[in-house]
């Protein structure tokens, strides 16, 4: 294939990445968004096998064999609960790819055309370093990140002091072991740099508290697209530029609206300075009690209500209750009960998480909305049931200067004239925090596994 037409075919899945991520703003257009960039990525992988500098493809279908039997059979296997898990070990396999990309390059700079060995070209050297560092950063934090919903170590902020200051220094003297390796092409230099950033990745990502996650998972995700790009410029790859772009512009702003959502700072999440004190972690439920109901309950109890909003969280996810949630909530409006759904921006532990499953259920989009849409009308609502949503419906947020999840807005259920509590115990939520809501004279939990328990409600009802 001739360069020309490698360009414009790249152009071409470019565009395709771009109308693909218009369709994924809509839950009504999402399907098509996902189609195009199924072709975008399809037009962009077939003109560079057409390369005329692919010398071979044995390597590359053993490499697009093993790689795409692996990636179906985890698409076949997992659960729609751990794909934030998934998502960051996606992220991390994204990252430690720029930085094998960029040591390829290094050891054999003739077969990328950026010079010879020892004399590559200053423009590539400041790539590849980029690259290098923000895809070692990529890879070491998702990896922690990973760890932590994967609950292989605690989900509560891990903070020492002085640790501002030496991710600080860490920060400077990567800067710095940078600049040296592209003034000197220095191979131990450049294996420095990558065991500094590697490690300024960890720093950054052990301090963050469960109930912030979903936005690490959207900054990772942003990593990981600034990673690629930068390797994409040592390649010289227009649709590697590109891709790598969006990804990382796209998830840069969803940071920032998730941050503004949640009233964090958006600088503090990329230096990975927002996690609460895990010394504050832990509160004290004291002679506190909660008034617990049945099935039959919960199920009188909305059905004489006039308007019912349900608000999801991780523990439906956990039980995957989301299609008897669906047939419940139709239940319900056909006894003549208004029913909506209330999401907030991080339920669930990544962006959209709640979304994506309740349109898995076929729940009406219109149905659904988010917090600032629907908040202002618990006070006027006869029944919140609260569905394994803990965190992000905890006053906590609004009285506690020392939670962990203070300043971050909040579903108001207690404000309802009913709380129904969907959980399987008193345990506190994901960030280790207790929740007062429970024991509001106004609360009744329903101690259960989520689907079973909407299952006897709907056949209670």
């Amino acid at each position: 294939m001739s360069a020309n037409l490698s360009a414009i075919a790249y152009l071409v899945s470019g565009i395709c990445f771009i109308l693909s991520l218009r369709g994924l703003s809509s839950p009504t257009s999402s399907r098509r968004g996902n189609l195009l960039g199924i072709a975008g990525m399809v037009i962009a992988v077939v003109t560079t096998l057409l390369n005329p500098g692919v010398l071979g493809y044995d390597l590359i279908l053993l490499g697009l064999a093993v790689g795409g039997a692996i990636g179906t059979i985890i698409a076949l296997r997992i659960k729609m609960a751990a794909m934030p898990q998934l998502v960051a070990a996606f992220h991390s396999l994204v990252g430690l790819a720029a930085v094998l990309v960029a040591a390829a390059a290094l050891y054999a700079p003739e077969a990328y055309g950026i010079g010879s060995a020892g004399q590559i070209k200053t423009a590539s050297l400041i790539e590849m370093t980029l690259g290098l560092a923000i895809g070692a950063v990529t890879f070491s934090g998702s990896l922690v990140a990973f760890a932590k919903l994967q609950e292989l170590v605690s989900g509560n902020p891990v903070v020492f002091p002085g640790q501002h200051l030496l991710n600080l220094f860490l920060g400077l003297v990567t800067i710095g072991v940078g600049i040296y390796f592209v003034m000197t092409q220095s191979l131990p230099a450049f294996w420095v740099l990558a065991a500094l950033a590697f490690l300024i990745g960890f720093l950054l990502i052990i301090p963050i508290g469960g109930a912030d996650m979903p936005v690490v998972i959207s900054m990772l995700n942003s990593y990981s697209g600034w990673a690629a790009a930068g390797i994409g410029f040592t390649l010289e790859n227009t649709a590697l530029i590109i891709t790598g772009a969006l990804v990382g512009s796209s998830g840069a702003i969803l940071s920032y609206i998730m941050c503004h959502a949640m009233n964090r700072s958006f600088f503090s999440v990329i230096l990975g300075g927002f996690g609460g004190d895990a010394s504050a972690a832990a509160t004290k439920r004291g002679d506190r009690t909660a008034k617990s109901g049945s099935a039959d309950d919960a199920a009188f109890i909305m059905k004489n209500a006039g308007s019912v909003i349900i608000v999801p969280g991780y523990g439906l996810a956990v039980a995957q209750a989301q299609h008897a949630l669906r047939e419940m909530a139709d239940t319900l409006k056909a006894e003549g009960v208004k029913v909506r759904h209330a999401i907030h921006p991080v339920a669930g532990r990544m962006p959209g998480h709640m979304n994506v499953l309740l349109a898995e259920a076929n729940i009406p989009y219109e149905d659904v909305l988010e917090l600032e849409e629907i908040n202002s009308d618990f006070p006027n609502t006869d029944v919140a049931f609260v569905i394994g949503a803990n965190d992000v419906t905890n006053p906590a947020a609004k009285t506690d200067p020392q939670s962990p999840i203070y300043g971050m807005p909040i579903l108001d259920v207690e404000k309802a004239k009913t709380v129904l509590f969907v959980k399987r115990s008193l345990a506190p939520g994901y960030a280790g925090i207790d929740n007062a809501v429970f024991y509001r004279d106004n609360t009744m939990m329903l101690f259960a596994d989520a689907k079973k328990m909407v299952e006897d409600i709907v056949k209670a009802l």
